[in-house]
């Protein structure tokens, strides 16, 4: 859909009945007016928690919801629900959103590039009923729970490079002095090294750590330069949108 249709405005909406479509003209109004480049219908401030009857599903939905406000979230986007399967998209985000996942992580890497690519967004508190009886849910808790976990920790090492490599290289050079400081200080008592391989993995762990420290600062580097070419791609959409109209 993203690739092949052109719109003012895109709605995605999951076909399992839990969403009212009531919430549909609020939500794309807020595109059309050029209030948000992604809406997000918010299960988890109404009914969801009375609704759901898969009580993992709640707890998981808060976990991923912290994880990503953690990392990605500040004072002027505070995602409330990451998991939600109703949405209303502008041009701009469909158009520079690259669609890499394949299953239930989707939602997820939606909302991470909204809040790295510093997109509108907006969240419109919408009901949630449970399922109609006799349709089941194609997600699973615990594989699915997990690969969302494991997106937004490879999203968070694609997108924040220095962070993520800092702080492997941070907790490398914590062990490495850990190891080093008793061998030293056995050192300057007797001058002798009586556990040298301990000095040696020592010195391998605080070399990894420079290592780590280094591929963080090279490649927030090329991150930089990426944010540069999609600044210029949105300004390019922006101009093709504007000719268009």
């Amino acid at each position: 859909m993203f690739r092949d249709i052109n719109a003012d405005c895109y709605l995605m909406i999951d076909g399992d009945d839990t969403y009212p479509a009531e919430n549909a003209r609020e939500m794309c109004d807020l595109v059309l007016s050029g209030k948000a480049d992604m809406v997000i219908g918010d299960r988890l401030s109404s009914t969801y928690f009375e609704e759901n009857k898969r009580p993992f599903h709640g707890f998981g939905n808060v976990l991923v919801r912290k994880f990503i406000n953690i990392f990605w979230g500040n004072n002027k986007n505070t995602i409330v629900d990451v998991m939600t399967g109703y949405r209303a998209f502008s041009p701009m985000f469909v158009k520079t959103f690259p669609v890499l996942s394949k299953g239930f992580e989707i939602e997820t890497e939606m909302t991470i590039h909204a809040l790295d690519k510093n997109l509108l967004l907006k969240s419109v508190p919408v009901s949630y009923r449970d399922r109609p009886e006799g349709s089941f849910s194609k997600l699973n808790t615990y594989t699915d729970g997990i690969k969302v976990l494991m997106t937004i920790f490879i999203l968070y090492k694609n997108y924040k490079p220095l962070k993520f490599f800092s702080t492997v290289g941070l907790v490398l050079a914590v062990f490495s002095l850990a190891l080093f400081i008793p061998v030293f200080a056995e050192y300057l008592r007797t001058g002798l090294v009586p556990k040298l391989p301990t000095l040696v993995v020592s010195s391998i762990m605080m070399l990894a750590a420079f290592l780590s420290f280094v591929c963080g600062l090279i490649l927030d580097t090329e991150n930089q330069k990426d944010k540069q070419f999609f600044e210029l791609q949105m300004n390019l959409i922006k101009m093709i949108q504007s000719k268009d109209k």
